[in-house]
């Protein structure tokens, strides 16, 4: 940052994907951006607004305890910067708590937010930085910033992301319960010791994760999306998954994996014309749970567009 950086006083219009993470056993290290978003536009004002529309628009629309607001805040008085209200006009189509990178998707943008009207200077490195900082994590806020499949970890203070674009024809089904799960209360369920018998099941599938994406290689993402690190611990409070784990290799249904700490589930399907028979096959598995929601979507290989 350059000491006599200026506050930017032009709009700002941000968009930002949602996100899956972990795909099973990539455990805070993976992700793929998928294609329903977060899309704010900002300008300077003289008191702070939000007007939202969208998924959860009366908690997104909160002025006190917002994500948004609260880390942007916080950057500015960090870096001593002037604090500048912003005016908000919020489109969100991520489920907040359903394990769709909603954390992920706030916390760029308020790091964004920052950047831009504080006069930061920051590069997109640093921006990233910032925001696996926040989330404690690198894979939601690494596929969200940049898109597609990334495969990400912290090494010695910096962000190290691989990224690939998913194969163009493999379609998403997320499957959201009725009701959200804190990642805190997600994280509560896990043991603090594994196996070597289970850690070596890990290390295997996910080899050979990266490598399904990188090569459109649908037969190895069954095998690639095992998972027995978190899963098994989760079961508990997302009653989705063990009813839909058991349909990888039907129905054109090509891997079953939790969406990030869940409660929601990702369904990798290999090809538009089966869509139908894997959502059928779904909504059969899940017939019993109330108010079930489907959302079919693309994997996302763009990341967060920001438009001065």
């Amino acid at each position: 940052m350059r000491p006599d950086s200026q506050p930017s006083l032009a709009p700002l219009r941000l968009r930002l994907p949602a996100t899956s993470a972990n795909l099973g056993p990539g455990f805070d290290a993976a992700a793929v951006a998928l294609d329903f978003y977060l899309e704010i536009q900002a300008a300077p004002a003289s008191e702070f607004s939000i007007v939202a529309t969208g998924v959860d628009a009366d908690r997104c629309s909160r002025i006190n305890d917002n994500l948004i607001l609260t880390a942007y805040l916080r950057i500015l008085e960090a870096h001593n910067r002037p604090i500048v209200p912003l005016a908000i006009r919020m489109t969100n189509e991520i489920p907040l708590g359903m394990g769709c990178g909603s954390s992920a998707a706030g916390r760029l943008a308020a790091i964004a937010l920052a950047a831009h009207f504080g006069g930061l200077s920051w590069t997109s490195e640093r921006i990233l930085e910032e925001a696996a900082a926040l989330e404690g994590h690198p894979d939601n806020v690494a596929a969200c910033w940049l898109g597609g499949f990334v495969a990400a970890t912290n090494h010695t203070g910096q962000i190290v992301v691989g990224q690939v674009n998913p194969p163009q024809e493999w379609r998403a089904i997320i499957t959201f319960p009725d009701d959200p799960v804190a990642t805190s209360k997600a994280r509560a369920v896990l043991p603090e010791r594994y196996s070597r018998a289970d850690t070596v099941t890990n290390i295997q599938a996910v080899s050979l994760l990266p490598l399904a994406f990188a090569q459109s290689r649908g037969d190895l993402l069954q095998a690639a999306m095992i998972d027995r690190i978190h899963q098994p611990y989760r079961e508990s409070i997302c009653p989705m998954l063990p009813l839909l784990l058991p349909l990888a290799g039907q129905h054109g249904i090509l891997g079953v994996a939790l969406s990030g700490a869940g409660p929601a589930v990702l369904t990798v399907v290999d090809q538009e014309q089966n869509l139908p028979k894997a959502t059928d096959a779904i909504r059969l598995a899940i017939k019993n749970l109330p108010n079930p929601q489907i959302r079919v979507c693309r994997f996302e290989p763009r990341g967060a567009a920001l438009c001065f």
